[in-house]
């Protein structure tokens, strides 16, 4: 499990096809002193694990079902990525509740500059907006963030200076995609009531 706090950024430093999937090496010095085969390790959000290691570099394969539902498939060399680790059993939770299971992809619209930080507003797929309300949670490339607004399928959340700083949107711009998790809360309550409000619709 994750929180949305990314930890670092790595760079895209090759990408191998291999049969219908790909092996991606990233460089990201300080995780990779940290990490080892078999660590799990979220890239851009989704949670990926790490197949090889070789200071300061790090790989992991995605399968063609990773490709379709997330962004990875447009990553290129050079690109910047944001990486988190799992939560420990000690550690302190910082965002929300993530799994690195990405729902969908969104896609950046704009991002102003409002004061010290950013507004950026994405489109989602019309089939995830049931689960974003406004000043709840979802993740956007991995990183925890507050809804500040939702009209339709365009979401918008503030960003601090930090954020913008220590991930990669600030390498993003129009037309970009992003992995997006919604809260998973909201799809469990959807699943568990869903029933319950089909048997009082049929009574009618």
């Amino acid at each position: 499990m994750f929180t949305g706090i990314v930890v670092a950024t790595g760079q895209v430093k090759e990408i191998q096809k291999q049969g219908t999937g790909v092996r991606l090496t990233l460089e990201a010095a300080p995780l990779a002193r940290q990490i080892k085969v078999g660590d799990s390790v979220a890239l851009n959000g989704c949670c990926l694990t790490v197949v090889s290691v070789r200071k300061p570099c790090f790989a992991f394969q995605a399968v063609p079902e990773t490709l379709k539902r997330t962004s990875l498939g447009t990553l290129k060399v050079g690109n910047q990525v944001n990486l988190e680790l799992p939560l420990g059993a000690k550690d302190r939770f910082g965002g929300h509740v993530v799994q690195g299971h990405v729902d969908g992809q969104a896609r950046w619209v704009s991002a102003k500059r409002t004061g010290l930080g950013w507004v950026l507003k994405v489109r989602i797929p019309r089939s995830l907006t049931r689960y974003v309300v406004e000043k709840g949670s979802i993740a956007l490339d991995g990183i925890s963030l507050t809804v500040a607004a939702i009209r339709g399928d365009e979401v918008e959340v503030a960003l601090i200076p930090h954020t913008w700083e220590v991930t990669n949107l600030s390498q993003k711009g129009p037309g970009d995609r992003l992995n997006v998790e919604v809260d998973m809360l909201a799809k469990h309550v959807e699943k568990l009531v869903g029933p319950f409000l089909k048997a009082m619709r049929n009574k009618r």
